[in-house]
């Protein structure tokens, strides 16, 4: 049997393109609209307001609000699922048999209803997230959120063990699909390369003229790493050092202007971000989080040039023979003076466009998730 139509639940509403798990749901939508498969979409909407473009992709869309604060608590379950607790979405869902993929544990509540104990469900995951919030904890400086990370992330280990043998399981790393097996006794976890932007690797010509850090600063981690290039990396590296991303604190934009070979770009435009990438001779992105895949990775390694990271931002991936390695700001230090004045060379975009093509196909993986619909 071919699927011809399914239901795809949206933990945020996917538009516009301005963070990782957004980015991978839009581009699920294009590639699986663009192979026929005719998509009924719910997203959670909490403030990004209801998106036209999604209408292009999708044969409905359906809007439903998310419980915030204290109504979205719940004992028996983490707070990112509780707070996507919908009746009219879990009735309109149950009105027909056609397949459900979840995007993100967030959407998973459905679990708890009987009603589609027998129905073809994916849960496709960003990360895992008991582990996530947990590395959220770890670098969050309010203590009231520290609080609620530590909380979530107990409550999220207990609920992952519990729903890792109900469903089909698709994961965006290796790693995450081997913790899944391993800790919570996943039977049925498989790899399926996240959907990007990006369907043709395009080199950056010529030499850049900076050193790049970019993320959404909102989110503690990408904070932290900010601060720690800032602080540590690029104190006694007199060499041009921009940072870009959404939401920065005020803390991290005084840190940024303290010397004069550095600075911040706050809540760049998606094409501003994308001439960064592209005019800086390296992309520096370090990660505090082992788990999923990091799309700005990706983005900087097919539309820039250099890329620095550190082992927690590629393990699990495919993706380390494309990037320089380093621990410690004296590693990355010296990784930053050989690539700043050294061309981007030939062999080095043969192998990018090698791996990237191969890995992160947007058709062949759509393909594979058709597959797992059946």
């Amino acid at each position: 049997m071919s699927v011809k139509t399914i239901h795809i639940v949206s933990h945020d509403v996917p538009y516009p393109l301005d963070y990782g798990g957004v980015i991978d749901i839009f581009c699920t939508l294009q590639s699986l609209h663009a192979a026929g498969v005719e998509i009924i979409l719910h997203c959670f909407e909490y403030g990004r307001g209801q998106q036209e473009v999604l209408q292009q992709y999708c044969k409905e869309v359906h809007y439903y609000p998310r419980k915030e604060g204290h109504k979205g608590f719940c004992f028996n379950l983490p707070y990112i699922v509780s707070s996507r607790s919908n009746p009219a979405l879990l009735d309109r869902l149950a009105e027909d048999d056609y397949p459900i993929l979840l995007e993100g544990i967030h959407c998973s509540f459905l679990l708890q209803d009987h009603r589609f104990d027998h129905r073809k469900i994916l849960l496709r995951l960003f990360n895992v997230e008991s582990c996530y919030y947990k590395h959220l904890y770890k670098h969050e400086r309010s203590l009231v959120k520290k609080a609620y990370y530590y909380n979530e992330s107990r409550a999220l280990e207990k609920y992952e063990t519990e729903i890792a043998k109900r469903v089909t399981i698709l994961t965006l790393s290796d790693k995450d699909t081997h913790t899944y097996r391993e800790r919570f006794g996943a039977k049925d976890v498989h790899t399926l390369p996240v959907f990007i932007p990006h369907q043709a690797y395009v080199p950056a010509e010529g030499m850049g003229a900076f050193c790049l850090y970019h993320g959404n600063l909102s989110v503690a981690e990408n904070e932290k790493a900010a601060s720690w290039l800032l602080e540590e990396v690029f104190n006694k590296l007199k060499l041009p050092f921009v940072v870009a991303g959404k939401n920065p604190s005020a803390h991290l934009q005084r840190v940024a202007h303290l010397c004069c070979h550095t600075c911040l770009i706050a809540d760049p435009q998606e094409r501003q971000l994308n001439d960064l990438i592209q005019k800086a001779q390296i992309n520096i992105l370090p990660s505090f989080n082992e788990t999923g895949v990091k799309l700005k990775l990706l983005n900087a390694l097919f539309n820039g040039r250099h890329c620095i990271v550190n082992d927690a931002a590629i393990e699990g991936t495919p993706l380390g023979p494309l990037c320089h390695v380093a621990e410690t700001p004296a590693a990355m230090q010296r990784i930053v003076m050989q690539l700043y004045h050294m061309p981007f060379a030939e062999e080095e975009i043969r192998l990018r466009r090698k791996i990237l093509e191969s890995c992160f196909n947007n058709e062949e993986n759509a393909q594979k998730l058709i597959a797992y619909l059946h």
